[in-house]
């Protein structure tokens, strides 16, 4: 027999048991009773692999519902902010609210905010 060919039987051989020992050791452990073990390992795998992805699915949900992009009522600069927060704007600096899908200024108690109306001026004559 040449040598060659039984070191590639042992190499042969030594690959095949490196592949068939798992399944070697999660028979042995169905055969003793230990089946919940094998299947708790694999469930464990599954939920690692599928955690990440629910989480970044359910995050995108999250953002997608509380995101608003709308306008500073004081300087109209468009930016973005989370619903049902306080901030202030980043071009003027004045305090808003993001209610509702948009944005209003967040004024002190007791402060009235009125629209201010352009009138044209008539003389009256007598």
């Amino acid at each position: 027999m040449n040598q060659d060919s039984f070191k590639n039987l042992q190499l042969g051989l030594a690959e095949i048991s490196r592949l068939l020992f798992p399944f070697f050791v999660i028979w042995l452990l169905a055969s003793i009773g230990l089946g919940w073990l094998v299947k708790s390992f694999f469930i464990l795998l599954a939920l690692l692999l599928i955690t990440p992805i629910v989480a970044v699915i359910g995050f995108r949900w999250w953002l997608k519902r509380n995101l608003i992009q709308g306008e500073c009522p004081v300087c109209s600069y468009e930016f973005m902010s989370l619903n049902k927060a306080e901030f202030q704007c980043p071009s003027c600096g004045e305090s808003l609210k993001a209610e509702h899908g948009k944005f209003s200024r967040l004024a002190p108690p007791g402060t009235i905010d009125v629209d201010v109306v352009e009138v044209q001026a008539r003389r009256l004559e007598d």
